[in-house]
């Protein structure tokens, strides 16, 4: 789709190569420049057992089909190089520390005087005035994730992948669409899409953040339980150590489940006549249902839900996942100095005419 887009990613961690790699996979050419003195940091963010040559799976997991250079942003021949490669491209992704832009003449409004219809994508942490170091778990911290993440009696908790650098990304990426859209009526208009990383998150928070302020709840923790609605997110251990939660989003979808359990007289109790009763009594339902759910092997339970068109699934692990034959076609593979990478697709949409 985008064969011949030039894009120059002047990115480093998650956000901004995620964004990158998100061109690259439709079709862009993108140029990654990486500082002489190490490379992006995530090239070293390996798991224990993880071997020490090449690139981490980590890099990996946003770097795919890039072409990548290493640079000196304080030599001044190589420091022209990268000019000149801003003033051929028609993207520029960057998420430079507050200051760096200017001091290394790579600032929208320098780029713009060499380059006048470059669309030029900015990340920051907490907006273009602030300096303070911005990852991702400051910004699950700060902007209530981690408030509402967990058990009760658990600490606050950071979910277990970089949640907001990745909000942050698909911001970004929809803001760089218009501006090429906007660019079909005006071929020489520059034009600079920023995005921070907190406005990402709390932009991110919906009804969590609705419910605060029309209702005055300020959310807790509660697991995977949903506030709203019940049964949802409560989980079943099953045969064999399997285990099946459930998404029961309205009373249609409560009377089948209760039929397929066998448990009809529960459509009748008025404690669980409502979607806000069932959230009132979540606990008293999940002990009935949960001896109910006893009665059934996992396989076959799951077969007659879907069959009814509840929503219900297992709990798999990663590796679980990646043996579905889904999952295997979205897998992207490629040798990166040297070594055999393998990733997901962060594209996964489909068109047709």
């Amino acid at each position: 789709m985008f064969k011949g887009t030039k894009v120059l990613e002047l990115a480093s961690v998650l956000a901004g190569p995620a964004v990158g790699n998100f061109f690259s996979e439709m079709g862009a050419e993108v140029l990654k420049v990486e500082n002489k003195n190490g490379g992006d940091v995530t090239r070293q963010w390996r798991s224990p057992n993880e071997i020490e040559n090449g690139p981490s799976a980590y890099y990996a997991s946003v770097n795919w089909n890039k072409e990548c250079v290493f640079l000196d942003f304080n030599d001044t021949e190589e420091h022209q190089t990268i000019l000149e490669l801003a003033g051929d491209a028609d993207i520029i992704i960057s998420n430079f520390k507050k200051g760096d832009d200017i001091k290394f003449g790579l600032s929208y409004k320098e780029v713009k005087k060499i380059n006048p219809s470059i669309i030029y994508g900015k990340i920051t942490g907490f907006g273009s005035e602030s300096d303070r170091v911005a990852y991702d778990l400051i910004l699950q911290a700060e902007a209530g994730f981690m408030s509402i993440n967990g058990q009760p009696w658990s600490p606050p908790t950071k979910m277990p992948l970089a949640l907001i650098d990745l909000l942050a990304a698909h911001q970004l990426k929809e803001g760089i669409l218009c501006a090429m859209l906007a660019q079909k009526d005006s071929e020489d208009s520059a034009c600079l899409v920023e995005v921070s990383l907190y406005e990402s998150a709390v932009s991110s928070l919906i009804n969590q953040a609705t419910d605060w302020l029309m209702n005055g709840n300020v959310p807790q923790q509660i697991g995977s339980l949903h506030p709203h609605i019940a049964p949802y997110g409560e989980v079943f251990e099953m045969q064999n150590n399997r285990k099946i939660t459930l998404a029961i989003g309205n009373d249609r979808q409560f009377r089948k489940l209760c039929m397929v359990l066998n448990c009809d007289e529960l459509v009748e109790d008025s404690r669980f006549s409502s979607n806000q009763k069932r959230v009132k009594h979540r606990e008293e339902l999940f002990g009935i249902l949960n001896e109910a759910l006893q009665a059934f092997k996992t396989d076959g339970l799951l077969s007659k839900l879907h069959d009814q068109k509840i929503p219900a699934g297992e709990i798999k692990n990663i590796k679980q996942v990646f043996e579905s034959e889904t999952s295997q076609r979205l897998l992207l593979e490629e040798v990166i100095e040297g070594r055999q990478t393998i990733r997901p697709k962060t594209t996964v949409f489909q068109m047709t005419s």
